[in-house]
């Protein structure tokens, strides 16, 4: 049964991907995601994992977190004539979200219209998430370990991070990991920003 964040996303995303012009075939084929899924996103019949939003998000030349965060503003299409966005989001009121397949939780920390944008991962002990390169091709990203330990894998390199480890990725986008082999949730930020 699809949560009223999942209905917000489905309407972002159809609104996204009609604001381009875009058949859901074109995405499907931009994304690697298959048209029934995409379907069924936009109609809000399935809540959509970290994974297959990556996918969707870097296809469309969104970061997850801008994604999120419009999803959660109940933003259509376009920003419109809309009030300037706050300079202050307090804890209460920052976006979060639960990946239904891993129950990693993502909190969007950084006010909507930031350039750089921060946010706050916990991702469960035994889980992980991946994300293909096509999500990073235009962004900038930094892993800082909160607590807990997080192995990132990059490509064929993986990196295992402890509390207070900080790791850019690389400027060559390449197929990602998350994953949690300690024995508590690991808690991380993200940084990012979109590539100059």
């Amino acid at each position: 049964m699809a949560t009223q964040v999942d209905e917000r996303l489905a309407e972002t995303l159809r609104a996204e991907r009609e604001g381009r012009g875009w058949s859901i075939a074109q995405l499907a084929e931009r994304s690697g995601v298959s048209k029934a899924m995409i379907s069924k996103v936009e109609r809000g019949e399935a809540s959509p994992t970290a994974a297959l939003l990556g996918r969707l998000s870097g296809a469309l030349g969104r970061t997850l977190s801008e994604l999120l965060a419009r999803a959660e503003a109940g933003e259509g299409e376009g920003d419109g004539a809309a009030a300037p966005a706050p300079r202050l989001l307090r804890h209460a009121d920052q976006p979060t979200w639960q990946d239904p397949d891993s129950r990693y939780r993502r909190r969007a920390v950084s006010p909507p219209g930031s350039a750089v944008q921060v946010v706050e991962v916990e991702l469960p002990r035994g889980r992980s998430v991946a994300y293909p390169a096509d999500s990073y091709t235009f962004i900038e990203q930094q892993i800082w370990v909160l607590g807990g330990t997080l192995t990132f894998t990059e490509g064929a390199t993986e990196h295992v991070l402890q509390e207070g480890d900080c790791l850019r990725l690389s400027d060559r986008p390449q197929p990602c990991a998350f994953a949690n082999r300690g024995r508590a949730t690991a808690r991380y930020a993200v940084v990012v920003s979109r590539r100059s």
